[in-house]
């Protein structure tokens, strides 16, 4: 049985530019949080909280267009994983406080958007 690759090299596009990214992509599995509701018995059952869809990502310096970042929101946004996977973000806005290391060349950011869906 071949093979299939499970994790390594990742792409993300914003706004159909893709940026050079380091690591770390993370994308929401689910859209709702579920948190065991505990009586004297043990677990009575669960609440729901919805989840905003996001995309989190270590990306490098060199290629981002800090103003279109900063400003832009609704940018479409689209993170591929190396198993080919891919999530979709669409109506989105950088959501973090993103800061330059400037000894490392890069940035973690995290974009929330109105919708999220895997391909």
């Amino acid at each position: 049985m071949a093979s299939k690759r499970l994790a390594g090299t990742c792409f993300l596009k914003v706004g159909g530019q893709q940026l050079s990214i380091k690591g770390g992509l993370e994308a929401p599995l689910n859209d709702k949080k579920r948190e065991a509701v505990m009586d004297t018995a043990g677990p009575a059952g669960y609440k729901e909280t919805p989840i905003a869809p996001f995309i989190k990502v270590t990306a490098l310096v060199k290629q981002l267009d800090k103003d279109k970042l900063g400003s832009d929101d609704s940018m479409s946004i689209q993170a591929e994983f190396a198993d080919g996977s891919i999530y979709t973000l669409g109506d989105a806005w950088l959501s973090n406080e993103a800061s330059i290391k400037g000894d490392d060349g890069e940035v973690e950011v995290e974009f929330t958007g109105m919708r999220g869906n895997w391909q």
